[in-house]
């Protein structure tokens, strides 16, 4: 892979109940276990991190995808839902549903453009094979 940017970003005190900052120090935010979890809520989490980087990347690849296909994909819009659970063998896993919104694109051509996009998402294929990812077209 030829590298084009890194993101750097470190956690500290207690993981999910901690304190995260980008190396630029753009993000400095706190870190809370959600109430659903048991945990304190009140700050963000490591899953709407990833939902908010899943969807914005995915919205990037339609978009690429669009100009390349001259598909005119204005309006469009994508929702990331991640999810966290237990795994069979005790661990954690994720799912993800991702929801486009493609006002004005016939339903056909807007499922064609969503499964090009799946293909060249960053994000897309970093998690293929790894954890489940449902695309809805809405």
């Amino acid at each position: 892979m030829n590298t084009l940017y890194t993101a750097t970003a470190t956690a500290t005190g207690d993981g999910r109940n901690g304190h995260a900052t980008s190396e630029d120090g753009v993000l400095d935010l706190d870190l809370r276990l959600p109430t659903q979890m048991g945990g304190p809520g009140g700050a963000t989490n490591p899953e709407q991190l990833f939902a908010v980087g899943y969807a914005a990347c995915f919205h990037s690849a339609i978009k690429v995808v669009g100009g390349r296909d001259q598909i005119d994909v204005s309006g469009t819009e994508v929702s990331a839902s991640v999810g966290i659970g237990t795994l069979d063998n005790g661990g954690f896993g994720l799912a993800v549903e991702l929801d486009v919104f493609a006002p004005g694109l016939e339903r056909s051509v807007a499922e064609e453009l969503v499964a090009k996009a799946h293909e060249v998402c960053p994000y897309s294929n970093a998690t293929r094979g790894n954890i489940e990812v449902k695309l809805t077209v809405i």
